[in-house]
């Protein structure tokens, strides 16, 4: 039997959505939410990518906000290097959805994110290497992408619906704040030096 509640949180980022008329969490970069109850999932995308995963036979779903650390050497893929830390990035919540009830071989992903908004990295298109790396990833994983908006040059908005796997984007053209990419240079800093050199329990 699908334990429905069974979720995750690594942020007190809850409030009540009046738009929607839902409990929401806000995931920021670095977390990730898992749950089968009706509410929503809500972040907000520069260079980062999220990944909602959606078992549509459980009824689960899970949002994440990642990015690769900027440091992939030179001749290195997405898939190696620091693609290892989006690979971990994605394995736990991919875990944390089949611990709460859902099969891998269920899930399948809308992806979003991954726009030029970061200047002055020392490695560049940043954003078109989150989106790469997710595409490889879930394609090497069989994970079929039924939706994804990557790319360009303007933040995103994302809100998803993880008991019914619907999904809203809404594109920011005009951000009125340096919010957004303070945020992701900051988590960019705090994940280069994250040491991923444990593995990940595989279920």
């Amino acid at each position: 039997m699908t334990d429905t509640s069974c979720q995750e949180i690594f942020t007190p980022n809850g409030y009540f959505d009046r738009q929607f008329q839902r409990e929401a969490i806000k995931i920021l970069p670095g977390e990730y939410y898992v749950t089968g109850r009706d509410m929503v999932l809500v972040t907000v995308l520069g260079s980062c990518v999220a990944a909602c995963l959606w078992d549509r036979v459980a009824g689960l779903g899970g949002m994440n906000h990642f990015m690769l650390p900027d440091d992939l050497r030179e001749g290195g893929t997405p898939l190696s290097v620091a693609g290892r830390y989006g690979a971990y990035a994605m394995e736990l919540m991919i875990n944390r959805l089949i611990k709460a009830g859902a099969r891998r071989n269920h899930l399948e992903a809308k992806v979003f994110g991954g726009a030029e908004v970061l200047r002055g990295f020392t490695t560049a298109r940043i954003g078109e290497r989150n989106a790469e790396f997710i595409l490889e990833y879930l394609q090497t994983e069989n994970i079929p992408v039924t939706a994804q908006d990557l790319m360009d040059i303007y933040p995103r908005k994302v809100y998803f619906f993880p008991n019914t796997g619907k999904i809203l984007v809404k594109r920011l053209r005009s951000v009125h704040n340096d919010t957004i990419v303070t945020r992701e240079q900051r988590y960019s800093e705090r994940i280069r030096g994250t040491d991923i050199s444990g593995g990940v329990e595989l279920f």
